[in-house]
């Protein structure tokens, strides 16, 4: 009887997600590393205040023109400005971008600031996977070199830029692949089903004929860019 109470009372592991192979033909669903979003909160802002009474809230004008707070729940950091425009880093959705930003909007309303909450907006997606195979950056560089930049003495990644989602893939010989530039989740998983073709055929040990390789950007001034720029930039103030 002891024994099938213990069996009774054992942890069943959960069971993984089912993939849905037709929005995920690769059954590798990248995830969500960082959502950045804007939002217009229409009101003036005094900085200096609000670093004196907020909490977790800091604000050195000299380093950088915004009050920098964080919360916990949704973890994430925002960056308000004077004028009244905000952005807000480091939540994993897009609902926790909304929420965590409507969070910060109510703290400044607690401390007084008639502040609304227009114009929000998600201006970069970040996610990441890992295809567990290693990958010949060499030959994909030089087979994509119209689509790609390799120069592993500067940053171990190629950086492979599609257009059709307009979007960056930083891919690494271990087979880990990081997308940015997304403005919704769907451009990230469509440019990852996109180039999981290619990077199977460049996997170490692997066939050597590549596929077609997919929309890229071919412009010579994007392909001299040595990093993309992982985040969304400040508003313009």
């Amino acid at each position: 009887m002891a024994t099938d109470a213990g069996a009774s009372n054992a942890v069943v592991p959960a069971a993984e997600p089912e993939v849905d192979l037709t929005i995920h033909p690769s059954g590798i669903v990248p995830q969500l590393q960082n959502v950045v979003a804007t939002v217009n909160l229409e009101c003036k802002l005094d900085l200096k205040n609000i670093a004196l009474h907020a909490r977790n809230a800091e604000y050195n004008p000299k380093r950088f023109a915004a009050v920098i707070m964080r919360i916990r729940e949704p973890k994430s950091t925002a960056l308000i400005f004077h004028s009244g425009k905000m952005v807000c880093t480091g939540t994993k959705s897009e609902q926790e971008a909304r929420t965590a930003s409507r969070k910060y909007a109510k703290i400044l309303q607690k401390l007084g600031y008639a502040v609304s909450f227009k114009e929000f907006k998600i201006q970069n997606m970040v996610g990441s996977c890992d295809v567990k195979f290693p990958i010949r950056l060499e030959g994909l560089a030089s087979t994509h070199a119209m689509f790609c930049s390799y120069e592993p003495e500067l940053f171990p990644g190629l950086i492979y830029r599609m257009a059709d989602p307009k979007i960056v893939l930083l891919i690494f010989v271990s087979g880990k692949v990081v997308l940015t530039g997304a403005k919704k989740r769907e451009d990230i998983y469509r440019a990852f089903e996109n180039i999981y073709p290619v990077l199977q055929t460049f996997r170490k040990g692997g066939m050597i004929a590549a596929p077609e390789a997919p929309a890229a950007l071919p412009a010579p001034q994007q392909q001299q860019q040595a990093l993309p720029v992982v985040g969304a930039p400040a508003p313009h103030l």
